[in-house]
């Protein structure tokens, strides 16, 4: 099969290019098994290098909203009255625990992303 680790850019640009020749190779054969593998390098290599921080948990919220067309009004059984939902939104309060817990369980925003720090307005 002939395949060895990337470590470099050059590396990476041509596995990728590999992976593209290769997109439609049929599994368990030579080709999908050598598909499989060189998949797995380019993951563990964009892991390593190009790794994507965690959202801001208001921007996860706003994007959660928007994504399942929820208003306000459907995320307060999570995060409290409509004032409440308003001075979370707007950063005027920080999420307790509680509303993580809530927010996590209701709508399966991930309690990772909850938890972060951001910035308060």
């Amino acid at each position: 099969m002939n395949v060895r680790p990337i470590r470099t850019e050059a590396d990476y640009q041509a596995a990728l290019g590999e992976i593209e020749r290769l997109y439609d190779a049929t599994p368990n054969t030579p080709q999908g098994d050598r598909l499989e593998v060189l998949t797995t390098l380019v993951e563990a290599y964009e892991r390593r290098h190009y790794s994507i921080p965690a959202p801001d948990p208001i921007e996860a919220i706003r994007y959660y909203m928007e994504s399942r067309g929820l208003s306000r009004r459907d995320i307060e059984p999570y995060i409290g009255s409509r004032a409440r939902v308003a001075e979370v939104l707007n950063r005027r309060r920080p999420l307790s625990l509680e509303m993580i817990r809530r927010l996590h369980a209701g709508l399966d925003i991930p309690a990772e992303i909850l938890i972060q720090p951001y910035v308060a307005a």
